[in-house]
C-alpha cells in the first residue's frame, strides 16, 4: 500500500524535530528561557523569544534543564519557578509518547498507584465541591467524608516511599543529571505536610473553611502536577537510561516495602534473604560468628541502624523488623545527602563535618513520629588513632522506657 501524504508530513515533522531536539543551539535556548524565569524576568516576553524551543523540549531535556538551574540557583527559586516551567513545556510533554513497560513491570505497577489516587482525588473534589456550598449544619458530615479521604491518601506515602528509596536510587546510578529527584522529594514532603494540616482543620467546629479550601488547594496542586511530572518526564528518562536487570531488583524491594491501592498478583521467585546465606566464620575480637549469626543479631536488635562510610557512602542498615524509618536496598551505595529531602541535608552535612574534622563525635535528636516518641543518635566512627571511618545512625522508639517508673527485679511476662 502506498503511504499516505499524511505519514510523508508526519515522517517530515519528526524529522525537523529530531533536529530541532538534538541541536546546541535548542538546549541554550531553552536554558536561557529557564534561567530567565527562576530571575523573574518578563514570562510573556520570554516565552514570545524562545516559543519555538519550548514548544519541541523532551522528557531528557527537562531533567537536564532542572538539574542545571539547581546547581546555579537557590534551590528555593528554582522550586518556586518549576511549575511555570512545566506548564510552558505540557504541550510538548504530553504529545510525546514513550515504550510503556509491560503489564508486570515496575513502572507499570506505579502508574496502577497513579490511577487509584486519581479516583480518590476525583470523588474527593465532589465532596469538597458539597462541603463550599451547603448550609453550616452539613459541615460535620461532609467533614466526616472528608477525613476518610485523608486516610486513603495516607496509603499514597507508600508511592512516593517507593520512589525515594528505590526508583531514585537507579536513576540517580544511570542518568547523571538527575539533581531534579530532589525538587520531586520536596514535593512529597508538602504532600506529607499538606495532610497534616488539612486533617487537623478537619477537626475544628465550625470549620475554618478559608483555610481548609487554601489547603485543599494545595493538596490538589502537589498531587496532580507530580502524576504529570512521573509519567511524562522522569518514567520515560529511567525506562531508558536503566537497565533492565535492574527493574526486577526493584519489584523485589518493592514487594517489601507495601502497595497502595493496588495487590499486584505477581510475587517475585526471588527470595531476598537468599543472598544473605553464607558459609565461614568472622572474628570479632570479643566472639566469633558466622555470617548468618551477625545478620540475625542486627535484625533482632531493638533499633533501626544505619551506617555511612568515611566517604559519605551508605554501606548499611539493618532489616525490617525494629525499622523506624523507610529503606531499600536500593540506597546502599548511594551517598547519604540523597537520602535527605533537600530541607535537611544541610543539617547532614554540618554533622559529617563536624565528625570529620574531628570537632564533635555525636549528635541526638529526639522527635514525635506517629505517636511515638523516637530517639536518634548519630555517633562518629574512629580508627585506633582517632581517624574519621564514618558515621552510625541508631533510631530507637523509645515511648514505653519513657514512662518507666521505680525498679523491676523480678520476671513478669504478664505485663
Amino acid at each position: 500500500m502506498r503511504p499516505s501524504l499524511y505519514f510523508y508530513s508526519q515522517t517530515k515533522i519528526n524529522f525537523m524535530s529530531e533536529l530541532i531536539v538534538n541541536s546546541k543551539e535548542h538546549y541554550l535556548a531553552l536554558q536561557a528561557y529557564c534561567c530567565g524565569m527562576v530571575e523573574g524576568k518578563n514570562g510573556k516576553a520570554l516565552y514570545e523569544k524562545y516559543r519555538y524551543e519550548t514548544d519541541a523540549v523532551t522528557a531528557s531535556e527537562t531533567m537536564q534543564l532542572l538539574d542545571y538551574l539547581l546547581q546555579h540557583y537557590p534551590f528555593e527559586a528554582v522550586k518556586n519557578t518549576v511549575g511555570k516551567l512545566i506548564n510552558t513545556f505540557y504541550k510538548s510533554l504530553k504529545q510525546q509518547t514513550w515504550e510503556k513497560p509491560a503489564e508486570d513491570h515496575f513502572l507499570s505497577y506505579l502508574m496502577l498507584e497513579n490511577r487509584g489516587v486519581e479516583k480518590i482525588i476525583a470523588e474527593m473534589r465532589a465532596v469538597v465541591k458539597a462541603l463550599f456550598s451547603q448550609a453550616e449544619k452539613e459541615e460535620k458530615e461532609l467533614a466526616t467524608q472528608l477525613l476518610s479521604y485523608m486516610n486513603e491518601l495516607k496509603s499514597y506515602e507508600l508511592h512516593y516511599i517507593k520512589k525515594e528509596n528505590i526508583l531514585f536510587p537507579f536513576i540517580e546510578r544511570t542518568f547523571s543529571q538527575y539533581r531534579c529527584l530532589q525538587l520531586m522529594w520536596s514535593f512529597h514532603d508538602d504532600f506529607r505536610r499538606t495532610l497534616k494540616s488539612i486533617e487537623e482543620l478537619l477537626k475544628f467546629e465550625p470549620l475554618k473553611k478559608d483555610l481548609l479550601n487554601k489547603e485543599l488547594g494545595r493538596l490538589f496542586f502537589v498531587v496532580l502536577p507530580i502524576i504529570f511530572r512521573e509519567e511524562q518526564i522522569v518514567y520515560p528518562v529511567a525506562y531508558r537510561a536503566v537497565p533492565e536487570s535492574a527493574w526486577q531488583e526493584m519489584l523485589v524491594q518493592a514487594d517489601e516495602t507495601g502497595w497502595c491501592y493496588i495487590n499486584p498478583v505477581r510475587k517475585s521467585s526471588v527470595n531476598p534473604t537468599d543472598k544473605n546465606l553464607a558459609y565461614g566464620m568472622t572474628d570479632l575480637d570479643t566472639g566469633v560468628l558466622s555470617r548468618v549469626q551477625i545478620i540475625r543479631l542486627f535484625e533482632n536488635l531493638p533499633v533501626d541502624i544505619t551506617f555511612v562510610d568515611e566517604e559519605d557512602t551508605v554501606r548499611y542498615f539493618s532489616g525490617g523488623k525494629h525499622r523506624i524509618f523507610p529503606r531499600s536496598s536500593a540506597i546502599i551505595g548511594r551517598k547519604v545527602q540523597n537520602c535527605h529531602p533537600p530541607e535537611s541535608v544541610h543539617i547532614v552535612n554540618q554533622i559529617v563535618e563536624a565528625f570529620r574534622n574531628g570537632s564533635k563525635n555525636e549528635a541526638n535528636f529526639w522527635i514525635n513520629l506517629k505517636g511515638k516518641f523516637i530517639y536518634i543518635r548519630y555517633t562518629a566512627l574512629r580508627s585506633s588513632t582517632g581517624e574519621y571511618k564514618g558515621t552510625i545512625e541508631v533510631s530507637q522508639d523509645v515511648t514505653d522506657i519513657r514512662s518507666l517508673e521505680g525498679e523491676r527485679r523480678l520476671l513478669n511476662w504478664e505485663e
